[in-house]
């Protein structure tokens, strides 16, 4: 079994530079929620080529919850193929969803047929990663920017270029470049037309589906500057896709990590960045290069798993990082971790939770399952089920210090 690590293909090497001008996004802890994702799941059928039998599924998203408060951002974070952007796709019906609920202000966006979905259109807004597929080479600025207006009437006909132009400055471009096509722009530019293009409707929540990994980093912060003062002009709601961490660290207050089309932890930059308790994140966070790090001369452990990602057709029993994981026990095997609330704002699917260095040696979730240390049924313990399997986070939870029940 050969050692590989983590970030060959599933971070981004450089860090956002410095965003001079521009703090860290903050979080919103009171905004109620805009959106609420609960047991979302994405099985994709494999057919046979002749007699197009379902044979099996591809698992791309298997049970993720989570909420977007209103206004704020949620950054979602993985490995390439944990099922991160189909998760983006879903929530703007790009895809229906295999099960699960997504309510929008009280409507359930997997549950609408496409014609009841055409006005909540207007709400949802996607930004996709490539800013040069997303885009209609044979159409002009204005046509595509223009596209949405007129679609959904939002304008009177004679009004839609004036609007065109007025969005296009938005976003830093020359309104008088509306009659130019995308080829005539650069990378930087084009993503600025795509993002024009979603706020024509000036919706209440954008999907950002990795919106600045294929430009150049100096780009990069432009755009994210762009974003941030689009949030806090229109008061939109962002779910942020992305490889690369110091991105989401910067622009999410809050912060999902995906593995294999599942939450394994959830909550506040501060949780996620400096007290991380799932030995995925840390992998993922040893990672990242440490700009201080360099100049100081120190070094940060390296984590490197072993292994190769599974088939999301025939993921791992019980826990599906376990077979990458350097902590995984038996119980590991036979129950999957439920995603537990281990603080205010933390949440953690994993059976040995702990700082790093410091996981427990026996498992912390087995009597809130009701098993034993290796996973069998336990008839003294008592299942717990109002620590876990809902979305958001609640007024209580189990402090892993004092194995008790904590309280806000």
């Amino acid at each position: 079994m050969t050692t590989e690590p983590v970030s060959d293909t599933t971070l981004d090497a450089p860090a956002i530079p410095e965003v001079v001008g521009h703090a860290a996004s903050e979080l919103k802890a009171d905004a109620p929620p805009i959106l609420t994702v609960e047991n979302l799941r994405m099985y994709f059928p494999i057919k046979t080529p002749l007699m197009r039998r379902t044979v099996g599924h591809v698992q791309a998203v298997d049970g993720v919850s989570f909420v977007v408060p209103k206004g704020g951002s949620l950054g979602l974070v993985g490995e390439s193929g944990c099922g991160k952007s189909t998760t983006g796709q879903l929530i703007t019906r790009l895809y229906k969803p295999t099960g699960g609920t997504m309510m929008f202000e009280g409507q359930d966006l997997g549950s609408m047929s496409n014609k009841a979905m055409k006005p909540l259109r207007r709400e949802v807004q996607m930004i996709f990663q490539d800013p040069y597929s997303s885009l209609n080479p044979r159409h002009t600025v204005g046509s595509i920017v223009g596209s949405p207006l007129r679609v959904h009437n939002v304008v009177p006909k004679n009004k839609v270029l004036s609007r065109v132009q007025e969005l296009l400055e938005v976003v830093g471009l020359n309104p008088e470049h509306y009659n130019r096509y995308p080829n005539e722009f650069s990378g930087g530019q084009r993503q600025r037309i795509g993002i024009a293009r979603a706020l024509a409707l000036q919706p209440k929540l954008m999907v950002a589906d990795e919106p600045v990994s294929a430009l150049d980093v100096s780009i990069q912060a432009q755009v994210i500057n762009l974003l941030q003062d689009i949030q806090n002009e229109f008061d939109v709601a962002f779910l942020f896709i992305a490889h690369d961490l110091a991105v989401v660290r910067h622009f999410c207050p809050e912060i999902a990590v995906m593995y294999l089309g599942k939450i394994v932890e959830v909550g506040d930059r501060e949780s996620i960045y400096g007290n991380a308790h799932h030995p995925y994140t840390q992998a993922l966070l040893s990672a990242v290069p440490d700009v201080k790090q360099a100049v100081t001369g120190e070094r940060r452990d390296r984590i490197r798993l072993t292994g190769e990602v599974p088939s999301p057709i025939d993921p791992p029993s019980g826990c599906r990082f376990r077979t990458r994981c350097p902590i995984a026990q038996e119980i590991c095997a036979k129950h999957e971790p439920p995603l537990l609330q281990i603080g205010k704002r933390h949440k953690v699917a994993c059976h040995f939770p702990g700082r790093l260095g410091e996981h427990p040696r026996e498992p912390l979730t087995a009597r809130l399952l009701g098993v034993d240390s290796v996973g069998q049924p336990d008839p003294g313990a008592s299942p717990v089920t109002d620590l876990v399997e809902h979305p958001g986070y609640s007024d209580t939870w189990f402090d892993l210090d004092g194995k008790t029940i904590g309280r806000a």
